[in-house]
């Protein structure tokens, strides 16, 4: 078992590794490596969300405490913010599994997202084509329609549609 080496919040915004590590407490943690049908399904969903009058940003830091900044694969808001990244909760963060991800640790990201005031969570897994939403104070539900989040909806065949042909 090795040492962990903590490290500042300083040290962590200085670094030039980010959206591919996130930081809790002092331990920086390694994202996993986004795949192409993840890297397909995040533009994707990114315009998407733009052309529903979202402002969404792929792989943006979010500060949810003094001592956490996360990085969802994909975060919605419904105005722009001030600054590098938002410090107040944002409306939507999605989670988009690559294959060594665990549905159950997205899950748990979802539930750091809701303590920090964000409303709704959305994990997407392009390999199987199936996703969840998690909206704060709710059980996960897996969808098989359309994922919503307030007023917004996305047709799960609209949101797949763009991984159609692509060898995974």
């Amino acid at each position: 078992m090795g040492a962990t080496t903590l490290v500042t919040v300083e040290e962590y915004l200085r670094s030039s590794e980010k959206p591919n590590r996130e930081y809790r407490d002092g331990v920086v943690t390694v994202k996993a490596m986004p795949t192409k049908l993840h890297s397909i399904l995040e533009f994707a969903l990114v315009a998407i969300l733009r052309k529903l009058g979202l402002w969404a940003y792929s792989e943006l830091t979010v500060r949810i405490s003094a001592s956490r900044y996360l990085v969802p694969d994909v975060a919605a808001v419904s105005e722009d913010f001030e600054g590098p990244y938002p410090t107040e909760p944002v409306l939507l963060c999605c989670e988009i599994l690559s294959p060594e991800d665990r549905l159950g640790a997205m899950l748990s990201k979802c539930e750091e997202y809701h303590a920090w005031g964000v409303p709704y969570c959305w994990v997407i897994d392009p390999v199987k084509r199936t996703a969840w939403e998690y909206h704060a104070g709710l059980e996960p539900m897996r969808v098989t329609g359309e994922l919503r989040a307030g007023t917004v909806a996305i047709p799960l065949p609209e949101l797949f549609a763009p991984l159609d042909g692509v060898r995974g």
